[in-house]
């Protein structure tokens, strides 16, 4: 059996844990400690999230190299429709690159809080590692600007809600890129509760769709 070794977090687990559920595949969610993270090391050889162990015991690192061999050691149903493989990949790499920049900057105050509960240790820990990639302060910038960060989302998720009028997936098909932007949309459900503005309904929609997933849907 396979084992997904996560962060609950993580918008990139989220985007391999739904695609091993549409496929189907049986696998273990190991869900890793925040400050101890030993046994992601010995299975991984790093700390980054989402790894994925095999069957056959390699353990891959990152969403995009997982969701690669995913789709070569269980073909179908397929993540990429017929002749829409390039569109797919470039609107998955959208939403998890410029996407997920924004809207990673908009939840920030969920995961402060989601690592508060979990103890002052974790929420150091935390705050170390956006800070020392952001910068000094950056986390209570983030608090801060809230409000401007949600109306900066809500404008990158505009056209995305636009797409899905009239459609079920965002490009009509189910594929690779409606698994990247439901792991995105998932930074917006750390707290417990969907926090998916309101007025945004086709995208609250689409997520609670997604999520409900557990194998393959009708394309």
């Amino acid at each position: 059996m396979l084992r997904l070794y996560q962060f609950t977090t993580s918008p990139f687990c989220a985007k391999v844990r739904k695609i091993l559920d549409y496929k189907g595949v049986d696998y273990e969610v190991v869900e890793v400690d925040y400050v101890e993270r030993k046994e992601l090391v010995m299975a991984s050889g790093q700390m980054m999230v989402p790894a994925v162990t095999l069957d056959e015991g390699e353990t891959l690192v990152g969403s995009d190299q997982i969701a690669m061999a995913i789709e070569e050691h269980y073909p179908e149903p397929t993540l990429f429709p017929q002749a829409w493989r390039g569109i797919h990949l470039a609107l998955a790499r959208y939403c998890d690159t410029e996407l997920e920049d924004v809207l990673f900057r908009a939840a920030v105050p969920y995961e402060l809080a989601h690592y508060r509960r979990q103890g002052a240790d974790h929420e150091a820990l935390w705050r170390l590692i956006r800070e020392h990639k952001y910068g000094d302060g950056f986390v209570e910038q983030m608090v801060r600007q809230h409000s401007a960060n949600l109306t900066r989302a809500h404008e990158l998720l505009a056209p995305l809600e636009e797409s899905l009028g009239d459609r079920a997936f965002v490009l009509g098909r189910i594929g690779y890129a409606d698994f990247a932007l439901y792991g995105q949309l998932n930074l917006f459900a750390i707290s417990g509760s969907l926090t998916i503005p309101a007025n945004l309904t086709n995208l609250r929609a689409f997520f609670e769709r997604m999520d409900r997933m557990s194998s393959a849907v009708d394309t």
